[in-house]
């Protein structure tokens, strides 16, 4: 089976409306599909990487090759897990979870996105809060960090809602304008424990290798 090989296959992360997993092919071409359809209105920019103002086919291409290019590079060292969230069925949305050289740093940073369709039902909370358990919970990390543009107003009321604190700001340029991001950080000691119930299954020994943290998470740690 697959899931000898490759275990990230059978994780599972549920919360009371949601099941975080990878999909198989066809649900990934269902995931390409939701982003062809928006992912947010024509005058919103909420990225540094402006890929959601691609046309709806090179956006799904996008989707495809970023969850390819995550797969095929990952590394116990490096690491870059997209977990599609499921809603009765169907994806409504992606939230990642990233590490570099993780069993040292044991440190996180995430995004995500929902579909235009799903937004505005508290999806984009409940996907960053099983997150959050997976990375606290269940790895041991440390702490967990995020950024967004300042007049990201929903992702920012999301890393509110959660416990983040502000982490200092980050100046790109977009289009030939300079924008400023929001760094956030959460810690282990500050982070209350998810607004829902969230359970993980499926993290075995291998799984857990993979990640770069090679035993199951303690409140020691």
């Amino acid at each position: 089976m697959i899931t000898d090989y490759w275990p990230l296959k059978g994780l599972r992360v549920t919360t009371p409306r949601l099941e975080l997993r990878l999909p198989t092919e066809d649900e990934l071409g269902e995931v390409a599909d939701l982003a062809a359809r928006g992912i947010h209105l024509p005058t919103q920019r909420p990225f540094l990487t402006p890929w959601g103002t691609l046309p709806p086919a090179e956006r799904a291409r996008h989707v495809l090759q970023m969850h390819w290019h995550r797969m095929g590079r990952w590394t116990a060292q490096h690491w870059a897990l997209d977990l599609v969230a499921f809603h009765q069925g169907h994806p409504v949305g992606v939230q990642d979870m990233r590490a570099k050289e993780f069993t040292v740093r044991r440190e996180i940073s995430s995004g995500s996105w929902v579909g235009l369709e799903h937004q505005g039902q508290g999806f984009g909370t409940e996907m960053r809060a099983a997150m959050l358990q997976l990375a606290f919970a269940e790895l041991g990390a440390v702490s967990a960090t995020s950024v967004s543009f300042t007049d990201n107003h929903s992702s920012l009321a999301v890393s509110r809602k959660l416990g983040y604190r502000p982490d200092g700001i980050d100046r790109d340029t977009l289009d030939g304008h300079v924008v400023e991001s929001q760094r956030l950080r959460l810690s282990r000691d500050h982070w209350q424990g998810p607004p829902v119930p969230v359970t993980v299954t499926g993290l075995t020994p291998t799984c857990l290798t993979l990640f770069g943290a090679t035993t199951p998470a303690s409140p020691d740690r």
